[in-house]
């Protein structure tokens, strides 16, 4: 058996070669900042995730002071919906696609009668795996007052027409915001080119880096509209200013800051954001792959479940298994044969980067020649 790694799960948890190495040096560092017997402690892990957010900034062509750091994608939408002046939602509605990251759904939906907004879902049509660009424009009208879009979809690797979207919903007048996380690191995104009103994303999956180390971004002219309602010490320009009568936003992204900032996830992933942004080629590996994933799966008879042109399609491949087929089985068989995938139902997702090799997807369909 080949010892070339059979890693598909960049859309989980992505790796790079010395990843363990580099991660444990800087957190190693951390650990001897943070427990040194001096006050040097804040200034040194604030300038660590400085350098965390520099590189991020670098990633998407994102101006300086319109983007920090946020637990999770979770948390980040929360900041803009309870900064958002209260006229851009209520009495309107909030437009998001039924395959977008299920988290986000959930708050949406939480939220919609607090602040006053109808949340409108636009269904995957029977039979299909993804939603279609054409069903949101035909529901997107001057009613919506925010449209939140998936960049790529984790569940079909569908990559929607981010022009054509943002460009109808500047003509609605509507906020638009977008999820990169599952395109990121892989599929290139710059806001120069796609001038979205607010982005927000995560470390994790293609960029490798590490849970907890998220991002909010938003166009500098709108920033100064929002007051989010989680606030603390650190959404202020001077986090140490004690006067509790003269709280006072930070004039940039910082005011979607809150309490301490989870300065640890940014300092383990800075290795791997400096690693990425040292890398060419990985797009073109990843679709060397993919596309071999394509044929072999067809060979198989196995239905495709994204897009089969590479240009609305993200990194990641899925396909369906048969309903005869239980996949917890298909995805333990695979790993005893070390072949890393996962399954959402009977959508098997496949995700090859930076370690995964030809040899790799050879491995994989060997073993799935037996399981399925």
């Amino acid at each position: 058996m080949s010892d070339d790694p059979a890693y598909f799960l960049y859309h989980s948890i992505g790796l790079y070669p010395d990843k363990a190495a580099e991660m444990a040096t800087a957190l190693a560092q951390f650990a001897q900042d943070w427990s040194a017997v001096d006050d040097a402690q804040w200034p040194n892990v604030l300038a660590a995730r400085a350098e965390f957010l520099d590189l991020w900034r670098g990633l998407i062509d994102a101006p300086e002071g319109t983007l920090t750091s946020a637990e999770n994608v979770t948390t980040a939408l929360f900041s803009v919906l309870g900064g958002l002046p209260a006229e851009r939602l209520r009495g309107k509605k909030v437009l998001i696609a039924a395959d977008c990251f299920p988290s986000l759904h959930f708050l949406l939906s939480g939220m919609q009668d607090r602040l006053g907004f109808t949340l409108e879902t636009v269904p995957v049509r029977q039979g299909e795996f993804w939603v279609r660009d054409a069903d949101m424009l035909s529901v997107w009208d001057a009613d919506v007052g925010l449209a939140v879009l998936t960049f790529v979809t984790s569940t079909a690797s569908h990559r929607c027409d981010l022009g054509a979207l943002i460009d109808h919903g500047q003509k609605m007048g509507s906020v638009i915001g977008v999820d990169l996380t599952q395109g990121i690191g892989i599929i290139p995104f710059s806001l120069k080119e796609y001038p979205a009103d607010f982005v927000i994303s995560t470390t994790l999956k293609w960029l490798c880096g590490t849970p907890g180390a998220g991002v909010v971004q938003m166009r500098e002219d709108l920033i100064a509209e929002v007051r989010p309602e989680l606030r603390g010490w650190f959404s202020q320009d001077n986090p140490f200013s004690w006067d509790l009568d003269a709280f006072d936003y930070a004039p940039d992204a910082r005011r979607f800051e809150h309490g301490t900032p989870s300065v640890l996830a940014c300092v383990g992933s800075v290795p791997a954001l400096r690693w990425h942004a040292g890398q060419g080629g990985l797009l073109g590996q990843n679709r060397e792959l993919t596309a071999d994933i394509i044929v072999r799966a067809a060979q198989m008879g196995l239905t495709l479940a994204s897009p089969s042109e590479e240009a609305r399609r993200g990194g990641s491949v899925m396909v369906q298994l048969p309903a005869t087929t239980n996949p917890a089985d298909v995805v333990d068989g695979l790993r005893a044969r070390r072949v890393h995938v996962d399954t959402r139902g009977q959508i098997m997702r496949l995700s090859p980067g930076a370690v995964t090799t030809p040899d790799g997807v050879e491995q994989l369909f060997e073993g799935l020649k037996s399981l399925v």
